[in-house]
């Protein structure tokens, strides 16, 4: 308590530039990822991209942050055991910001497209089993979180193969393919916007005190989504047949037509990421900022202030301004050749599963869902279709980041230690 007291201060100073220093590293890496399916696929430019990101990542932080923070903050170690101390708790949860952006940095500068929630969550384990003890670890709740790992980017390309192979029996494969996309265009873009408007409205604004029933929810979402097929359908009418661009390739004028229904899809993305991966970056710092407020209370309970969560929103934004070209490039050009149709599905596919799983307080990884719907838009054309080396490659930096997280918070813990007790 007395360290606290004495410190609290700078505690929060540290943890406010760590929390910084580790949504830059979200922003450089998995952002970069996000955006990926849009930007490969030809449909916006980086510039675009990085402007969306600034608006929707904001939006999915402040509107829809709380749930998986939540998660982050109080759900994976029991801090009972240190109730007495509760300066280990805060040299923890230091630590562990600390040992997650340094590895998203060095991830970042090699162009691997790592894991930051694989990185929290191994950070935070490494400092428990370092500082208090195995028993620390909640292993039931690790258990669903790595559960989620495996089941969300299956998620994400079954749902990203299934809208892949509807954009085909419905568009594609028909007498006049780009009067189709014309006329199912508006009805894609309707479901983009019903659904992440409907699973927000359900869990995602308790915390800024507003809770619709569910029939009002559903009506809230089919308007919402109403409102954005409109404005998907005055853009996909402005799209004309291009009879040069089709000679060298027959559905170049269709594919044009998805060209602004990713614009939609990409907004819907950056506000899910916003909603899902914000909690990587600000839960350590709100357990820090929570425990400095309360003089040391493990156990009470601490709301979310927003700018906590708007400071993850800007840290995130300026990750991918600066250094997200680094690793765009792997997830919108070398999993497999990505269309705007394809692109769309992919990253529609992805959207409704972070979404989904930020609601149910999962905090998955959206690299991994990422990669899945790119996968599952590339089996939907056969296994040739996608680069196994390439995907061998990502499987590999996912798999040593929970290691190196850990290690490197242990190590970090002991010297903040050393250094303020």
């Amino acid at each position: 308590m007395e360290i606290i007291s004495n410190y609290g201060t700078a505690f929060i100073v540290i943890a406010i530039i760590f929390g910084l220093y580790m949504t830059w590293g979200i922003g450089a890496n998995d952002v970069a990822n996000v955006m990926g399916t849009s930007v490969g696929s030809g449909a916006i430019t980086v510039k675009t991209a990085i402007i969306i990101a600034a608006i929707f990542e904001f939006g999915g932080a402040a509107l829809a942050g709380g749930h998986v923070t939540a998660t982050i903050r109080k759900g994976i170690i029991d801090p009972g055991p240190i109730a007495a101390n509760p300066e280990i708790l805060v040299f923890g949860m230091l630590a562990a910001l600390l040992a997650a952006a340094i590895w998203l940095m060095v991830a970042s500068q090699r162009g691997w497209p790592v894991s930051t929630t694989h990185s929290i969550v191994g950070a935070i384990v490494g400092f428990a089993i370092a500082g208090i003890g195995m028993e620390a670890v909640k292993w039931d709740k690790i258990g669903t979180i790595v559960a989620s790992w495996v089941v969300s980017p299956l998620l994400g390309g079954v749902i990203a193969a299934a809208l892949m192979i509807s954009i085909r029996t419905l568009i594609l494969n028909t007498d006049n393919p780009f009067r189709n996309a014309k006329r199912w265009g508006p009805v894609y873009v309707f479901l983009v916007g019903f659904i992440i408007a409907l699973v927000t409205l359900f869990k995602g604004l308790k915390h800024l005190k507003i809770d619709l029933s569910v029939p009002m929810s559903f009506v809230v979402a089919v308007l919402f989504g109403v409102v954005v097929a409109g404005i998907g359908w005055m853009l996909i009418n402005r799209v004309q047949v291009d009879d040069a661009a089709d000679k060298d390739f027959h559905f170049a004028s269709v594919e044009k037509v998805f060209t602004p229904m990713m614009l939609f899809t990409a907004c819907g993305m950056a506000f899910a990421h916003g909603a899902n991966d914000v909690a990587n970056g600000v839960g350590p710092l709100a357990a820090v900022y929570g425990l400095v407020q309360s003089g040391g209370e493990v156990a009470q309970k601490s709301g979310m202030p927003l700018w906590i969560l708007l400071l993850g929103g800007f840290g995130i934004v300026v990750g991918l301004a600066t250094y997200g070209f680094r690793v765009m490039q792997t997830i919108g050009h070398k999993i497999t050749e990505l269309t705007p149709s394809r692109g769309f599905c992919a990253t529609m596919a992805a959207a409704i599963t972070v979404v989904l799983a930020s609601r149910l307080g999962l905090p998955v990884s959206t690299t991994h869902i990422a990669v899945g719907g790119v996968i599952g838009v590339g089996l939907a054309r056969g296994i040739g279709a996608i680069d196994l080396r390439v995907i061998g490659g990502i499987v590999m930096s996912w798999v040593i980041t929970l290691p190196v997280g850990g290690v490197l918070a242990a190590v970090i813990f002991f010297t903040l230690k050393g250094i303020f007790s």
